[in-house]
């Protein structure tokens, strides 16, 4: 097996290995999932846990890892009575994105059932996970099904294989740990609510601590054997500290103060239901007994907060997770319990308070041999020192825009022309009706349009091609009634053959590629008209969220075309793309229409399964891109036309003389036209109808 990386060698991230050992004391915290950017150690910290936990006890042979002291009387393998007993090292098993639903949870041979009426069963990841870590790299990436199947598990407690009528239970309780870069997508907030805690990383900015990560991982990769050597001493400690805290955990009383505190904090921020609560309690209780407390302090209600909430609060996808701090202080301050004697530094990252641990470091984590210069192996290093303020003459780290705060009116772009104007705000994002690509596709699950998947309605039968995953019970039936004599059937059983067994056929809803080609030009750059085309372009992006698509901004203005956003799953990133939108200049229709022909040629290269839907916000007006701008949009228009691809466009003309452009430039595309007073769920019952309509009449002509 390969080296990890040791834990106690990682620099900084404080809250993560926080997170993490707190859940390595008490898996019912419920995990972690860990949001930051690429290249952050999120993966190699998570890897790095598994060697800190103790060994586990199993049942000697047991595919699901029962525990000799109370083994599971639903256990496939059992009974276990007089079983002999086993140790084996605790296990992290990576779930891959794209893993199928029977890896995850398990086989049944469907074909033994019938025929032998045996339950043969393959177990899946979830087993192999039971009493250990389940771990789960962009997390966000997953299909939606899987998801649920993971997160109820990981609720239960155990699994459920279900196969028409033929079942398998069995125990799945496991450390659940995801992490995710937003950058690619966020999760629904339904489920960001099931990770017990979550955690948000980013790579330091101090240069000493960047130097250390560097020479550290530079070392590692020279000799990882002599690398994780080194750090031995502090794995045994800190292994020693989880077993430690673990055993002290149901001394630890939580009392009606700080239950009370709480449940204060969780009202103050309007959380929705009691999951935070309960998290919160069973981190605080964490927390108290990693420190090597039987009580729970004010300051492990706060720093539970910390880690249960931020997630919590999202009301859509566009709002950043976090916290308030101030508001949190005067919270826990209003109901403060005058008894208590608080620790006012509280645990550090590995749970050690002021003058706990070697030269009373937070963490004791020693640095490598060959370190910063003036360090040696029982020296502090950047890893365990506190983060500094900016020195004079530095400029501290930007902090985040705030939300839908208007942005500073950006340079001008080259070709954007005079008169250009800065950026104006979204108008209030409105609910919009579906707009869905016509046909049946075969694209990734989502919300929009109609494909054929892995779950939804059965629609039919076809014989497997490979692997048998959902049996269609009165297909095969069917196919194997009319041989039971030639077969020699004698018994009620039904004699089935593999050339009997029939695969159904689903039909659900497919995520789609929407992509969006907005007119920034000076035809659209009145505040209170660019203001309602990004809050209909916001809306539409919501409505994309929540629909499971891919996501792809395009704008032109000037003299040119942009690609503002490739395509991507995270359409807060096209949510703040758009807010920067600055607004001037001619209109090159043609330009943009070709630039969106050139994005949605390489996107079919790449993902062809992904049926693509294009919606042009624009007036109609084509004032640039050559000598007849508007013969030149007609012409890229009708390539995407002649692409089959699916198009709306948001006619964004305003005034009581219209000139209907956007109207021709839709029936040049082959799509339909919608006013921006349309859009609106409430104004817009034909649109879906009017899509089809549009698409049919253009394929008879």
């Amino acid at each position: 097996m390969s080296t990890r990386y040791p834990f106690t060698a990682v620099v900084g991230m404080d809250d993560l290995r926080l997170a993490l050992l707190l859940n390595a004391v008490s898996p019912a915290v419920g995990g972690v999932l860990v949001r930051g950017e690429k290249g952050t150690a999120k993966s190699t910290a998570v890897r790095a846990l598994a060697d800190l936990l103790p060994e586990v006890p199993v049942v000697a042979g047991c595919r699901f890892s029962c525990d000799p002291a109370s083994p599971d009387p639903g256990c496939p393998d059992g009974p276990h009575e007089t079983a002999p007993a086993a140790a084996r090292a605790a296990r992290m098993v990576e779930l891959p994105v794209g893993a199928s639903e029977d890896r995850l949870v398990g086989a049944l041979d469907i074909e033994r059932a019938l025929a032998e009426g045996v339950k043969a069963f393959e177990p899946g990841l979830l087993a192999d996970a039971h009493r250990g870590i389940l771990y789960v790299d962009e997390v966000n990436l997953l299909h939606d099904h899987l998801i649920d199947l993971l997160l109820d598990a990981a609720a239960m407690g155990s699994s459920y294989v279900e196969r028409e009528g033929v079942s398998v239970r069995h125990a799945a309780r496991f450390l659940l740990v995801g992490t995710m870069n937003p950058e690619e997508g966020e999760l629904r907030p339904q489920l960001l609510d099931r990770f017990g805690l979550t955690v948000e990383v980013a790579a330091s900015r101090e240069p000493e601590q960047r130097v250390e990560v560097v020479r550290r991982r530079l070392a590692f990769d020279d000799d990882p054997a002599a690398f994780a050597a080194r750090w031995d001493h502090e794995e045994s400690a800190l292994r020693d500290r989880i077993t430690a805290a673990r055993a002290l955990l149901p001394q630890v009383r939580l009392g009606d103060g700080a239950l009370l505190r709480i449940a204060a904090t969780c009202a103050a921020f309007e959380v929705d239901g009691m999951r935070a609560d309960i998290v919160m309690a069973r981190t605080a209780t964490a927390l108290a007994a990693w420190a090597g407390r039987t009580d729970v302090t004010s300051d492990d209600v706060r720093q539970a907060a910390l880690l249960a909430l931020p997630h919590r609060r999202r009301r859509n996808p566009f709002d950043a997770p976090g916290l308030d701090e101030d508001k949190l202080d005067e919270t826990l301050e209003r109901f403060a319990d005058e008894d208590e004697d608080p620790d006012p530094q509280g645990p550090g990252p590995d749970g050690q308070g002021p003058d706990d641990g070697p030269d009373g470091g937070g963490g004791g984590v020693p640095p490598q041999a060959g370190g910063p210069e003036g360090t040696g192996p029982d020296e502090r290093t950047p890893a365990s020192e506190p983060e500094r303020s900016p020195e004079p003459g530095t400029s501290p780290a930007p902090e985040p825009a705030a939300e839908h705060e208007p942005a500073a009116q950006p340079a001008p772009a080259p070709g954007g022309g005079a008169g250009e104007r800065g950026a104006v705000r979204a108008a209030e994002p409105f609910r919009t009706k579906m707009l869905s690509v016509p046909g049946l596709g075969e694209g990734a699950a989502g919300r929009r349009s109609r494909a054929r998947t892995e779950h939804g309605r059965t629609t039919g039968s076809v014989r497997p091609q490979g692997a048998l995953t959902k049996l269609h019970l009165t297909a095969t039936v069917h196919a194997a009634a009319p041989h039971q004599k030639a077969r020699g059937r004698s018994g009620p059983g039904l004699v089935v053959r593999r050339d009997d067994l029939r695969q159904a056929t689903r039909e659900g809803r497919e995520g789609n590629l929407v992509l969006f080609a907005v007119d920034a030009s000076g035809s659209m750059a009145a505040r209170q008209r660019m203001s309602a085309v990004k809050g209909a372009v916001l809306s539409l992006l919501l409505d994309a969220y929540q629909r499971r698509d891919k996501v792809g901004l395009v704008t032109f203005r000037g003299r040119d075309a942009e690609v503002a956003l490739p395509p991507t799953s995270s359409v807060d990133a096209a949510a703040a793309r758009l807010e920067l939108l600055p607004t001037g200049g001619r209109t090159p229709l043609s330009a943009g229409l070709l630039k969106a022909h050139d994005v949605l040629r390489v996107e079919r290269l790449r993902d062809p399964s992904r049926r693509p839907l294009l919606v042009v916000v624009t007036d109609g007006r084509a004032t640039g891109g050559g000598r007849d701008p508007v013969a030149l949009a007609a012409r890229a228009a009708r390539l995407h036309a002649a692409d089959g691809t699916a198009s709306v466009v948001v006619d964004c003309e305003s005034g009581p003389v219209r000139l209907g452009l956007a109207g021709d430039l839709a029936r040049a595309l082959g799509g339909t036209a919608v006013t921006l007073d349309e859009l609106r769920a409430d104004a817009i019952a034909g649109l879906v109808r009017d899509v089809q309509v549009s698409r049919s009449t253009r394929k008879a002509a």
